[in-house]
């Protein structure tokens, strides 16, 4: 028996049904597009990196996310969405395909004061990443129908005007290559979600912005950013 009521699990929508997909872990990789990596002012020689956000950060979409406490830098960055379905560690590359259950686009939202400050004083990264309503996801598309994990526009708009727009094929580390990394260093579980990277145009969103954004022939997303919480 449990002491307290044991928390929700955290899921996500499936594309065309009602079923849905349990979430256990948030992986995130750093730096994975050249542009935005220049940017933001580093070396796109970097290895791939990784952060976390915590499961229940994540939600459906469409939906509204409060503007976030202590920020006065909300940013956005567009990513494709990995969804595993069958763990291992030390995947090869070549294998990595048969863990992947299905793939998404969402949000990695930031509060990039709060991530500046930390790298000024060499602190972790957590509170400008894994807070609430951290990361919006799409209904996540099964593999079957999924056209390609390598290659396809990724995009974000706010109110109507373009701010990110990418090829997959841009990523400096692969699907296949970050998800074979990341394996060495945990052992992937299934309901695992992987968030692949952003490409160049991250910026500030206010309350009252509408954000709108896909992966074509994935999946796409809108996002209200509402009044603070």
């Amino acid at each position: 028996m449990y002491v307290i009521d044991p928390p929700k699990q955290s899921s996500l929508a499936v594309q065309g049904t009602s079923d849905r997909f349990p979430v256990r872990r948030v992986f995130c990789v750093g730096r994975n597009y050249e542009a935005h990596v220049l940017e933001m002012g580093n070396d796109m020689r970097d290895p791939p990196f990784f952060f976390t956000k915590p499961a229940d950060a994540t939600l459906d979409t469409p939906c509204t996310v409060p503007y976030p406490p202590l920020t006065e830098d909300f940013h956005f960055e567009a990513e494709l969405v990995i969804a595993i379905g069958k763990g291992g560690a030390n995947i090869a590359e070549a294998d990595v395909m048969d863990h992947i259950w299905g793939a998404s686009v969402g949000i990695d939202f930031t509060r990039r004061d709060l991530q500046a400050q930390a790298k000024k004083m060499g602190r972790p990264w957590d509170w400008s990443k894994a807070f609430d309503n951290s990361a919006p996801i799409a209904p996540i598309l099964p593999m079957a129908d999924v056209p390609s994990v390598e290659k396809g526009r990724l995009w974000l708009a706010v109110n109507g005007e373009m701010k990110q727009e990418a090829d997959l094929s841009q990523m400096i580390w692969s699907v296949r290559e970050h998800t074979a990394t990341l394996s060495q260093a945990v052992t992937l579980a299934p309901g695992d979600i992987i968030m692949t990277g952003t490409p160049a145009g991250v910026a500030a969103v206010q309350p009252g912005d509408v954000i709108t954004g896909g992966v074509d022939g994935i999946s796409e997303f809108e996002v209200t950013v509402g009044p603070p919480a």
